[in-house]
């Protein structure tokens, strides 16, 4: 008999090639090719593309009409948040996050809401109907008019989408899922690839609103080629630590509302549950008393202004002091210390320096330098900053404190919530016009680090 003729496939991009390399030819990625039985080289059949839609006529852009997006509300106003508004007709969304985060008991949650107004098609690859049935009674789903379906072959899953015509499907998870027309195992890159293509029709060519679960790998990404993202309308990453109650759906993609969007929801008993006011609930778990080394922060995610408070923990090291830093960035943590020293004469390097932000969230901006840096002055001096104080800005390479992205509206927020005092960049200062709005809170604009190290030492 004679032997299947084997290829080596990359798992960042989806290339192909003859032999084994330790670095992919095609995009560059180090030891991610993984040997694979070679798919027959005759066409695909003619069925597999029915439905799609005639090629559209060249037109002028000026003259195209462009309609508003209808959008379909889940019932979960956290979930809408993050999709920008709701779901739309035909749209494919993508969704990872660590095993055990949620994101099967949030998808039955918005099925179940769904299924109240419009037919709905869940499909479960890792679980059975029974284990399914299961989740809804815990979660006092018992009523849910909602479709289920236990498969993982694409073809029967396929039929199943023209035969029940939902408006929202459910498919958990892409990975699982096989077609007969590859030889290759369920969670390949030729399969997952293949899967969410052809999902990816069988949505724009019947107007199902489709949501791929996907796995993450242990750095975090979604599982597969990276094609698959680039398949999709949208994309959502689940974060949150599972020993926390606090749970974040963030947009990463959204071809239909804007990016970086974040949902926040408490898991309960009943399932997960919006935070209306996530600001409050991140700042709930402050002690009645300042201590040292505690900031609040104003951050923005999308649209909404979060306060997070920010830790540090500076203490005396040995011949090589450690730098660790929980949700921001390692790298801009230890460009901000020399900042510190060399501007502000204030000196870590003997000192090993722990940051964290509560609650578990990840902050990318560079607008947490001004409170990252306060409580690290904080904590080497032993002094809490005063009570109802918050900071923000970024610090640059020359000590200079740069403005944050609108910085109004993180000051409205923070004077709603009783804030008292806040260091900020001088260029986001409210002008005397505008002085009445955030009446209560006294604002420090500064131009330089060491004027913010100032302030705070006479506070």
């Amino acid at each position: 008999m004679a032997r299947d003729k084997t290829v080596y496939t990359c798992t960042a991009c989806g290339g192909t090639n003859p032999k084994w390399l330790g670095k992919c030819p095609h995009c560059g990625e180090w030891n991610t090719l993984e040997e694979g039985v070679a798919e027959s080289g005759t066409a695909a059949p003619r069925h597999r593309y029915k439905g799609l839609a005639a090629a559209a006529a060249v037109a002028t852009l000026s003259q195209i009409e462009a309609a508003e997006i209808q959008r379909t509300p889940t019932g979960l106003a956290e979930l809408d948040r993050a999709l920008g508004g709701g779901i739309v007709e035909g749209g494919v969304v993508l969704i990872g996050g660590d095993p055990g985060i949620g994101k099967s008991t949030l998808l039955l949650q918005a099925a179940e809401r769904l299924a109240q107004s419009l037919p709905v098609l869940y499909v479960t690859g890792e679980e059975s109907g029974a284990q399914v049935a299961l989740r809804a009674r815990r979660l006092g789903l018992r009523e849910a008019p909602v479709r289920v379906l236990a498969e993982i072959e694409l073809e029967r899953i396929l039929a199943a989408i023209d035969a029940e015509q939902p408006r929202f499907c459910v498919i958990d998870s892409i990975q699982t899922l096989f077609s007969d027309a590859l030889t290759s195992a369920p969670g390949s890159v030729a399969q997952v690839r293949e899967c969410a293509a052809q999902l990816t029709r069988a949505a724009k060519a019947g107007g199902t609103a489709i949501v791929l679960v996907g796995h993450v790998t242990k750095e975090g990404a979604l599982a597969g080629p990276r094609v698959l993202e680039h398949m999709v309308d949208t994309v959502l990453y689940f974060e949150g630590d599972t020993h926390s109650s606090f749970r974040l759906v963030r947009a990463i993609k959204n071809r239909f509302g804007a990016v970086n969007e974040i949902g926040v929801f408490a898991m309960t008993e009943r399932g997960l549950k919006g935070v209306s006011n996530p600001s409050a609930i991140f700042l709930s778990t402050q002690t009645s008393a300042p201590v040292p080394g505690a900031c609040v922060l104003v951050t923005l995610e999308g649209t909404r202004p979060l306060l997070v408070e920010i830790q540090a923990l500076v203490d005396s090291g040995g011949v090589a002091p450690r730098r660790l830093s929980v949700g921001l960035d390692r790298d801009r943590l230890a460009m901000l210390l020399a900042v510190l020293h060399r501007h502000a004469g204030v000196s870590c390097l003997d000192q090993d320096v722990f940051i964290n932000a509560v609650g578990g969230v990840r902050i990318g901006e560079p607008a947490a330098d001004l409170a990252v840096l306060l409580a690290i002055q904080s904590s080497l001096r032993g002094q809490p900053l005063p009570r109802g104080f918050l900071a923000f800005g970024e610090v640059g390479l020359a000590g200079e404190v740069r403005p944050a992205p609108r910085g109004q509206e993180r000051l409205r927020e923070a004077a709603k919530l009783g804030f008292a005092v806040a260091v900020v960049p001088k260029a986001n200062a409210p002008r005397p016009a505008d002085a009445r709005a955030f009446e209560g809170l006294t604002i420090h604009a500064v131009e330089r680090i060491e004027q913010a190290i100032e302030i705070v030492r006479g506070l």
